[in-house]
């Protein structure tokens, strides 16, 4: 939903904190006000925040002037750092909340909020789908308001009472009907609801950081109550609780999220709708709810959600997966990385991706050190691993992790150094080695368990992906016109070529090895067949090994040089491969696949698999639907760079801008001529 208002109403801002905040102006601007610093007039608005003094003076300029009252708000998603951890990227807001009635957290009188909450009808299917969706994936993707906590960080065992402390002189406390004395009264309440259970307060993460002070600290720890500052998930520490007390937290609210029945002491949004035990009832409010329609009121409908990467007011769903990419390169890349493996031309990308906590090393000996050193995990690009290599980073104890790039990659070859857009780290293998599982593997087992309204997100990019027609390398000036159907009724076959020295190829390919085993293979099991044998573009471009002999072609109808990947899959009845990406590329156009080897996308059920790997086949026993594919393949595991704002972004992104043609410069034409001419010895650049 675009609520990209045309129509601009005057906004006077009673502060110039926020005047001079460039991501709130815009989303002001966006949502339908022209924010000034100006006395306010009649049919003006003045924006007020929080309810201090500045909110007081905004109040009066409103009084004297006429000028309607509206409320500001971090959304319920902020940034992974809090505002008051500086500016940049990471503490800008991905949405707002705008009131023109009070604060949502005002409970002596009523919010657009719980207007909303209490008089919409909130029961449409889509809109409880995209709920119970967006549910799942805060939780999977472990997102909250802030997201900078470690995924991974200690938590106490299983079975405790959670007890969630604020910062003091927070708003929401005094206008939820609290006191600095209800959080005493709350953690006396759980301690005598649950004599014997452990007792665990969590600080707020502003708190932690020293930004702010909270309600506790190390005073009121004892035998049994333990105050817990660390920078931990609060999916898992919920998910670990037996009961959760708090105020007016909003992790209250995510407490009713991952299922919980909170005791509540204040009187915040979330409150008096049926999902919480409320020691200060709110019968105003006087409706039931369901999980799914409180967070379709709050999520999904009352913000203002700005989509960074194209600069608008979008969905909930563009918001978050913004700030969840943001967060993923935030948590992977803060530690630091150690690279080695890498050509030179590569390096500029990698850092793009990685930050400047990426360090290179050679030779990868030196590298292991220089990891161990740093503390950080190695990185080699995945066809560079060896045997020694990985046998020196497991006795340094240094994780080893392969790099390669995704399946949404460039306009043009990276033997062309043309940098990629997208990226896969794994720690266990990589996607095109059936030999042991990798993350590919794992995402797609988990994909395979959900519902069909959490592919949604899939099936809509996989939808977009066919109608913008893009492929891995976008390659352009294709031939479209080559292998036309024979019209004859007899079975149309597309063969796709491919470097005969690749890894795939290496490690997946059966008995089949070479493209022209392929194409005969294709010819026996159908001799009657029109076959089209597609050469690779790197073999074409004379970069890598894999040109048929003369006496192969003669096995094909038609030789489809430079030719459209996609223009021959409109006009084809099936694709037989080794382990081609264009096998995957069919797959996601509704194109029969045949295979003689073990790619990432054989194994599954959405293949006809003739030898695959008898390990690959033990590993992968789930039945994914073809979007769980595409979830895991095209969401889950890459990692993204968006070439316009040089930041992080989701697969969405990139597809915009691969149809846009905004893919950032290629590397020297020169040096990719020179690997040309040495493409028979291509373990000198690869």
């Amino acid at each position: 939903m675009d609520r990209t208002a045309a129509v601009s109403q005057r906004l006077c801002l009673s502060s110039l904190s926020h005047l001079r905040d460039r991501r709130l102006r815009r989303i002001l601007t966006l949502a339908g006000f022209d924010p000034v610093a100006a006395r306010p007039r009649a049919g003006d608005a003045v924006a007020v925040w929080g309810s201090g003094k500045t909110a007081d003076r905004g109040a009066r300029m409103a009084d004297r002037s006429g000028a309607a009252l509206v409320w500001l708000e971090d959304a319920f998603l902020r940034s992974v750092l809090p505002g008051r951890a500086g500016r940049g990227p990471l503490t800008a807001p991905v949405g707002l909340l705008i009131d023109r009635s009070a604060p949502y957290y005002d409970a002596s009188r009523p919010s657009d909020l719980e207007t909303l909450l209490r008089s919409d009808p909130l029961d449409h299917s889509d809109l409880l789908s995209r709920a119970r969706a967006g549910i799942a994936d805060l939780i999977e993707g472990e997102i909250t308001k802030y997201t900078a906590y470690a995924p991974n960080a200690p938590l106490p065992d299983p079975g405790y009472v959670l007890v969630i402390d604020q910062t003091r002189g927070d708003a929401s406390i005094r206008l939820g009907g609290a006191t600095g004395d209800t959080f005493r009264e709350m953690l006396v309440e759980a301690r005598l609801d649950h004599p014997h259970a452990r007792i665990v307060v969590k600080a707020h993460p502003e708190t932690a950081r020293g930004l702010r002070s909270g309600h506790f600290g190390p005073g009121d720890a004892d035998d049994r109550t333990t105050l817990l500052t660390g920078p931990v998930s609060p999916w898992h520490l919920l998910s670990g609780a037996v009961a959760v007390y708090t105020v007016t937290s909003q992790m209250g609210f995510e407490a009713i999220l991952a299922g919980h029945r909170p005791q509540v002491f204040g009187q915040p949004f979330y409150a008096g709708w049926g999902l919480t035990e409320d020691r200060q009832p709110m019968p105003r409010r006087g409706r039931v709810l369901t999980r799914a329609q409180l967070f379709a009121g709050a999520m999904l409908l009352y913000p203002h959600w700005y989509d960074p990467a194209r600069d608008r007011l979008g969905r909930f769903e563009d918001a978050c997966a913004a700030l969840a990419a943001e967060t993923r390169a935030w948590r992977e890349d803060a530690g630091g990385l150690t690279a080695t493996g890498m050509r030179l031309w590569k390096r500029a990308p990698l850092r793009r991706f990685y930050g400047p906590g990426l360090r290179f090393a050679e030779p990868p000996a030196r590298a292991v050190t220089a990891a161990a050193k740093r503390g950080t995990p190695l990185l080699v690009w995945a066809s560079k691993e060896t045997d020694a290599l990985r046998a020196e980073a497991g006795a340094a104890g240094v994780p080893l992790h392969r790099g390669e790039d995704g399946l949404l990659r460039s306009r043009g070859l990276g033997a062309d150094l043309v940098p990629p857009l997208s990226l896969i780290r794994d720690p266990g293998g990589i996607y095109y080695d059936p030999t042991r599982p990798s993350a590919v593997e794992a995402a797609v087992a988990r994909a395979a368990r959900w519902p069909a309204e959490r592919l949604t997100r899939a099936r809509d990019l996989r939808e977009r992906l066919v109608a913008l027609g893009l492929t891995k390398y976008n390659l352009p000036g294709l031939a479209t016109d080559k292998g036309p159907p024979p019209g004859d009724g007899r079975l149309r076959l597309l063969v796709p070529g491919q470097v005969e020295d690749d890894a795939s190829i290496r490690l997946g390919a059966g008995t089949v090895r070479t493209n022209a085993a392929l194409l005969d293979a294709a010819r026996a099991a159908h001799p009657e067949a029109w076959i089209v044998y597609k050469p690779h573009p790197d073999v074409e471009a004379g970069l890598r090994p894999g040109a048929l002999p003369d006496d192969a072609r003669a096995l094909a109808d038609v030789i489809a040089d430079r030719a459209d990947p996609l223009a021959l899959l409109a006009g084809v009845d099936r694709v037989w491969t080794m382990t081609s990406g264009l096998g995957f590329e069919a797959l996601l156009r509704g194109v029969p696949v045949t295979t003689l080897g073990t790619p990432f996308y054989a194994g599954w059920g959405l293949t006809d698999d003739r030898d695959l790997l008898p390990a690959a086949r033990a590993r992968r026993q789930a039945r994914p639907p073809l979007d769980a594919l595409v979830q895991a393949v095209l969401i889950d595991v890459p990692r993204y760079y968006d070439p316009v704002t040089g930041r992080p972004c989701p697969a969405e992104v990139v597809l915009d801008r691969l149809a846009e043609g905004r893919t950032g410069p290629a590397g020297p034409r020169w040096l990719a001529k020179l690997q040309g001419a040495l493409a028979g010895q291509s373990w000198l650049w690869r």
